[in-house]
């Protein structure tokens, strides 16, 4: 579940060298479109994953037109200020009666979860349905990264924007599509989530999206494998601390994995070192 949205995180850090805090709450609306599109229209499972992917994805892509592109010459602390700002917009205006509301809603799970037992572990379907989104997701965006155009055009940003637009490269569309690739991940994730743990609210992106953003730093932010490998001994991290320890601490190792790498390997696991010029 992490890795799905640090996948949105590492990308548009890679781009742009922004620290999107708002994805956790895209991630949030992505959970609320599902919500919708199964409790009121009683739409089938692939169409709900539509529905939550191609919301997040437009918001994304509003919120980067709307909030971002304006600053993307500012100061990096502009649009860090920002992003948390933007981050606090979605959570409070969605509490509004008129929009989600600020309780908390059941979610309608499709079909039903199935547990069954692999060498003494105890797996659910939908745990097997996650671990195969993120994976496929992982492939795909290797693919058009590395095999596609827009990828090699993204690889261009990534690398310097100003003179990737004199090449030739739409650096505004580049960016756009990384931010709604990014956002539709967090938009099946958010199904996903809601799916495993059907309770959803209007707050349920917070510590996801803290969570996720850590994963990505442990792995190295601005590689897409990275994310995966850094969501993956997160989620590890916290299901051996419940399970040995006490789940009280289970928040806190994430915070604690954070200060670890940043004092031992601050580009992390995969990350690597940049040199930049004066």
């Amino acid at each position: 579940m992490y890795a799905l949205i640090a996948l949105g995180y590492t990308m548009v850090y890679g781009i742009v060298r922004l620290i999107n805090f708002a994805h956790g709450d895209v991630f949030m609306v992505g959970a609320f479109l599902a919500f919708y599109a199964v409790e009121r229209f009683h739409l089938p499972l692939i169409a709900v994953f539509a529905v939550a992917a191609g919301g997040s994805a437009l918001l994304a892509v509003v919120i980067e037109g709307v909030a971002y592109r304006p600053l993307r010459n500012a100061p990096k602390i502009a649009a860090l200020i920002t992003a948390i700002g933007v981050s606090l917009f979605l959570e409070y205006f969605t509490a509004l009666h008129q929009i989600f509301g600020p309780n908390y809603y059941a979610f309608p799970r499709p079909f039903r979860v199935v547990s069954f037992e692999i060498g003494g572990i105890t797996v659910t379907n939908i745990q097997g349905i996650i671990l195969l989104a993120t994976l496929v997701s992982l492939g795909a965006l290797q693919y058009v990264i590395y095999r596609t155009k827009v990828g090699r055009g993204m690889r261009a940003v990534s690398h310097d924007f100003v003179t990737a637009g004199l090449m030739g490269v739409n650096v505004n569309a580049v960016i756009s599509f990384t931010f709604g690739i990014g956002a539709a991940l967090a938009g099946v994730g958010g199904v996903l989530y809601g799916i495993a743990y059907p309770q959803i609210n209007t707050f349920m992106g917070v510590m996801p999206g803290l969570k996720a953003f850590i994963a990505a730093v442990l792995g190295g932010i601005g590689s897409v494998p990275g994310a995966v490998l850094g969501a993956l001994i997160m989620g590890q991290s916290e299901t051996m601390t419940t399970a040995y320890l006490s789940s009280t601490y289970r928040d806190g190792i994430a915070f604690v994995l954070l200060i670890a790498v940043l004092l031992w390997k601050p580009t992390g696991i995969l990350g690597k070192t940049r040199t930049e010029k004066v």
